[in-house]
Order: structure tokens, then sequence, then C-alpha cells
């Protein structure tokens, strides 16, 4: 089992009440993924359960070395686990005490009600609620807003370089107009141009390079800072041998016998490459069984497997081709 789907047989065990306390303190997508998986481990037999249950039991008893340095320990842990970039504007929150219950609340809604509750706005307040979601919100969300705005959105994201008081003084209107009892934002460092390649790397096919298009237009520099950033399915033949083993290891292979239908060559070979034979004889034999597979059903195994990828490289388990270079 994963360690979403113990974590789910464990919610399952506890009970309506308790596990519902403890999901109160997760975040929304920690909740999506975990109610996922607790509606998919109702075959699990009653040892695997106790087996669960015995390992759960058991980390709790170790030792936790609580001391006088827990923000120490929790900065090192989130930066472990997120990177220093993304773990940055979380330890601000849980350390520097900043309130972003505003923008939180967003996260819990479907990326249509986002570019409804925003599609008014200014494209620089669109750009900062953006800048604030997770990338595949975002982009769900921009999918949603006319054409013409999706580029301008994108490029004041990339151009974002830390949010002054004012600016998020007029996202907290927004706010306020639709939930009750918001307070005033301190100023936050979000966006950027890696902020904007992760939201066009959820993009459709199309929609981003004619985004990058209209941009490179304005400001080809940005442009092509941008792209270099981007990370698509095709770039997994850039990747090191070591990483691709990493990467196979966790992505099921119905997902990748999916994704390959609409993949280069190049990395068609790369991946059976570090499959022993056997393994890479099954996978083609199961893509030549499935037979025709509809475009949006390859796209969106190809995102599941780019977003496991990108947080495999945030977390530093691999290194993506861009960032190997620099050790060379």
């Amino acid at each position: 089992m994963t360690g979403v789907q113990r974590a789910a047989v464990v919610l399952l065990s506890l009970g309506e009440q308790q596990a519902a306390e403890v999901l109160k303190h997760m975040s929304a997508k920690e909740v999506q993924k975990l109610g996922l998986a607790m509606t998919s481990v109702s075959g699990v037999s009653r040892e695997s359960v106790g087996k669960v249950i015995d390992q759960f039991v058991d980390n709790l008893a170790q030792p936790s070395g609580l001391g006088s340095g827990a923000d120490e320990y929790v900065r090192a842990v989130l930066v472990q686990a997120l990177g220093e970039e993304r773990a940055s504007s979380l330890i601000d929150r849980i350390l520097l005490g900043r309130n972003t219950s505003g923008l939180d609340t967003l996260k819990w809604m479907e990326p249509r009600a986002i570019a409804d509750l925003v599609r008014n706005e200014h494209p620089q307040i669109i750009a900062i609620v953006m800048a604030h979601l997770e990338s595949d919100q975002a982009a769900e969300a921009l999918k949603c807003l006319p054409d013409r705005v999706r580029a301008d959105v994108l490029l004041r994201i990339a151009t974002l370089d830390g949010i002054p008081p004012n600016a998020l003084n007029e996202l907290n209107d927004v706010m306020a107009r639709q939930f009750a009892g918001a307070q005033n934002l301190k100023s936050s460092s979000v966006g950027g141009v890696k902020v904007a390649a992760n939201i066009l790397n959820f993009m459709d096919s199309g929609q981003d390079e004619m985004i990058l298009g209209t941009i490179g237009e304005i400001d080809n520099e940005l442009g092509v800072r941008i792209r270099d950033l981007m990370f698509v399915f095709d770039n997994l033949a850039e990747i090191d041998d070591r990483a691709m083993q990493a990467v196979l290891r966790e992505v099921p292979n119905d997902k990748l016998a999916v994704a390959l239908r609409g993949a280069d060559g190049k990395v068609r070979e790369k991946i059976t490459a570090n499959m022993s034979q056997r393994a890479a004889e099954i996978l083609v034999e199961d893509m030549e069984a499935r037979g025709p597979v509809r475009l949006a059903e390859v796209e969106a195994a190809q995102k599941e497997i780019l977003a496991m990828v990108r947080k495999m490289a945030d977390a530093g388990t691999i290194q993506l081709a861009a960032k190997a270079e620099a050790f060379v």
C-alpha cells in the first residue's frame, strides 16, 4: 500500500467523528487525496488492516525528540520535503503567523468557481490569486477565462516579485465580497517565472504555446525564460537513468501504458531501456491490447505522471535535466 492508502486505512479505523477531527487539520488537496483513497481501500483484508494499525502505533511510540528547536526543525523538514522555493511561503505562514485564510479558502473551490469569482477583476488581481493556488488548480481556472486574459495574467505572474501591502489589500477586498470575516493580509512573496512555467505545464496542448507566443510578442526574453523552465512529457527523455528508474517505481504500469500512446519515440526508448526486458514486453503488450485511446485520456495520464515527476524533483528525490546541467 502507498502512504496515502495506509493513512486512509487508519482514518477508516478511527470512526467518523475522530476521522473528521483529523481531516480538519489537513489542506484541501490532502483531504481530496485521502477521500479518494478511502473509497478505494474497501477490499483490504483484516490482516492488512491490522498490519497498518500496528505500524502506525509503532511510529507513535517512537520518541519524538521535541525540544526548543522546533522552529528550526519545522523549517528543515519543510525545505527537505518541498524544496526551498515551494517551502518558503509556507514557512512564513507557519512561523511568522501570516494570515491567508481568504486565499486558503480558494483552494477548496472548483477552478470554474474561482474563475467566476475573479472574471471581472483587474488582471493584476487575477494574477495574484492564481499565483497563490496550486499550479494545476490555477491552470484549470485559467482555462475558464477568456483567451485575451490568459496571456496577460501569465505575463503578470511571471513578473511578480513580491506583493506590496496595497496590492494585497485589493486582493483582500475581492475576498471580502465573497467570504465574511476576512482580515488584512501582510505582504507576501509569490509569483515569478517558475510559477508561470508550472501553471503553463498544466495547460492543454496548444493553449500553452498560444499563451507563450503572446507573451513572447510583448517580452521575448521573458517568454524564453518561461519556456526554459517548462517541463513537458517529452522532456522525460532527457533525465538520467537513475532518475527515470526512480520515476518508474512510482508510476503504475496502466497509467504509463496510456501516457506513452502520445509520446515521442525517444521517451518510449528511454523508459523501456530502464526496465527489465520482461517488464518492457508487458508494457508494449498492454499498449497494443488497449486499442485506440482518446487523446484526452492520454493527456490526462501524461499530466498525472508529470505532476509526480515535479513533486519528486521538488523533494530532491530526482533531478531534472535543467538542474543536472549545473553539475557538469
